[in-house]
């Protein structure tokens, strides 16, 4: 053989195992992408149920009377991101133009899901699908006609969280008549993005602790309001972390008592019955709920999903009716052998200080247990994907079971407490529940 010849041959040797190469990279990443797809899928939240189909609208709201504490610019002021669902006529089957809202909106996902993922110390491509996954929602729909206005309900997400983190929970309650106000609050949710396109990301895990837990860790060395995570601190005026959150939800209040007289979409003006206005929060959100609770009395029914109480709340009380959605100590104890945290005195600073306000009550109290859930049980995290319960995220509890349990006291509480509606749920242990441990007190 020639030199030219040998030389073809090796060039037409060199091309087919480049060929042979990338059809074996094709194929391995055709498996990876199912492997992918199978382990984390899009979720799908089940069908609420209900006699109501469900809205939502989305609104960008200043506090124009507080400085905004984590901007650098001392003039800046607080901005929310303030997401409404309400009930809307029974769509049966959904028509052809209609467009279900997604869980994240374009807008915001890539800025969430990349702040959640480095929060987390997880790649963000674990959280990926989260882009394609829709709700129950229609945005903008009508108001459902079947009464004059609804009972409200403003819900708190979790540090590093976001307003849409509860869903399962939101669209439950509105397919049965309730309208639910969820606030992102930005320094402590993951990402909030505003419509000019400006962000706030939120503070990292070790930061946070360190600011909140004062507020309930007996012993803690408090921060100065001039933490470096804090760019603007003398917007807190010496003022704690948590009653910086919750002026935030008595300023929502205050909008939402101008949208009820005019809401700029045409909606939701008369269909708000701020008579009827409870509060329901998970974790952070919990205990904001719970320091709203005791300064602001236009809320009249409180629950607080596994959430520890500050020492504010522990030593005034709740007027309120309230109701305590947890787990013990020993499911904490097991979280923590499995993916870490929970030391053994935030265990019982969390387990303690809802008990004493529970057993302090001056209204009627409910104390919940749920063995088997973690913490992120409480929220939509533990369907995001199959893998759950081994990456920590969900207990040994079924998540959906769950769900159902977390569901089913929720409505019961605010059934009876703000709609007077009957709650047989709320009168001893459930045969139908079988898994909680069930507590309750009277005035």
């Amino acid at each position: 053989m020639s030199a030219p010849e040998a030389l073809r041959t090796l060039a037409r040797t060199r091309a087919r195992l480049w060929l042979l190469l990338l059809a074996a990279i094709a194929v391995l990443g055709g498996a990876l992408a199912v492997a992918l797809a199978t382990m984390l899928p899009a979720f799908h939240f089940p069908n609420p149920g209900g006699p109501f189909g469900i809205g939502t609208l989305t609104y960008h709201w200043v506090d124009a009377s507080r400085a905004e504490a984590f901007a650098a610019d001392p003039k800046e002021r607080r901005q929310l991101m303030v997401q409404i669902w309400y009930p809307a006529p029974p769509r049966l089957e959904p028509q052809p133009s209609e467009r279900r809202a997604a869980y994240l909106p374009a807008a915001d996902a890539d800025a969430v899901i990349r702040a959640f993922a480095r929060i987390h110390d997880k790649p963000a491509w674990i959280f990926a699908a989260l882009k394609s996954v829709t709700t129950h929602a229609m945005p903008s729909v009508p108001v459902a006609a079947d009464a004059g206005s609804y009972p409200v309900l403003l819900f708190l997400s979790g540090a590093t969280g976001f307003r849409q983190m509860n869903t399962f929970q939101v669209e439950h309650l509105v397919a049965r008549g309730y309208v639910v106000v969820a606030i992102d609050q930005p320094g402590v949710a993951a990402a909030v993005v505003f419509p000019d396109g400006h962000q706030v990301v939120g503070m990292g895990l070790a930061q946070l602790r360190a600011s909140v837990g004062p507020s309930y860790l007996p012993g803690t060395t408090d921060r100065s309001p001039q933490a470096a995570w804090w760019p603007n601190g003398s917007a807190l005026a010496n003022k704690k972390l948590l009653a910086y959150l919750a002026a935030d939800v008595t300023f929502t209040l205050d909008r939402l008592a101008a949208l009820n007289l005019a809401d700029p979409n045409g909606i939701l003006a008369g269909r708000l019955d701020l008579q009827r206005l409870g509060a329901f929060g998970v974790s952070l959100g919990g205990s904001v709920v719970g320091e709203t609770c005791r300064v602001d009395a236009r809320l009249h029914a409180c629950l607080m999903m596994d959430a520890p109480m500050s020492a504010h709340v522990v030593a005034a009380g709740l007027r309120q009716p309230a109701m305590w959605l947890t787990r013990d100590a020993a499911t904490m104890r097991l979280e923590r052998q499995r993916a870490g945290g929970w030391p053994e005195a935030e265990i019982e600073a969390h387990q303690g200080t809802m008990r004493r306000v529970y057993e302090g009550l001056q209204g009627a109290g409910y104390f919940v247990r749920v063995p088997g859930m973690f913490h992120a049980n409480f929220t939509d995290v533990a369907r995001w994907t199959p893998l759950a319960p081994l990456l920590g995220l969900a207990g040994p509890l079924d998540a959906q079971r769950g769900h159902d349990i977390v569901n089913a006291y929720t409505l019961a509480f605010f059934d009876r407490h703000l709609s007077g509606r009957p709650a047989p749920l709320l009168e001893g242990p459930a045969a139908a529940n079988p898994e909680a441990v069930f507590e309750s007190r009277r005035p």
